[in-house]
């Protein structure tokens, strides 16, 4: 699944793909909004996202594009 956050105040929004599901990403972001810890996910690589909960300004999931390899279209 693909994650997009968006931290305010910073020009570039924050993209990686994770295992996590939709209920799972969401529940630690409500976690981390709600008592103004830190959001922390982990991407399909086994590398940790921190995020200080009250700098979050957007979360956007959603499924991972899948590329082709070659020339064909499909």
């Amino acid at each position: 699944m693909e994650v997009k956050i968006g931290v305010q105040n910073v020009a570039r929004e924050i993209t990686f793909d994770t295992d996590a599901t939709a209920e799972e990403v969401a529940k630690a972001v409500s976690q981390a909004v709600d008592k103004g810890g830190l959001l922390t996910l982990t991407d399909s690589k086994g590398r940790q996202v921190l995020v200080p909960g009250s700098v979050l300004g957007y979360v956007s999931l959603g499924e991972s594009e899948r590329r082709g390899v070659g020339f064909g279209t499909l």
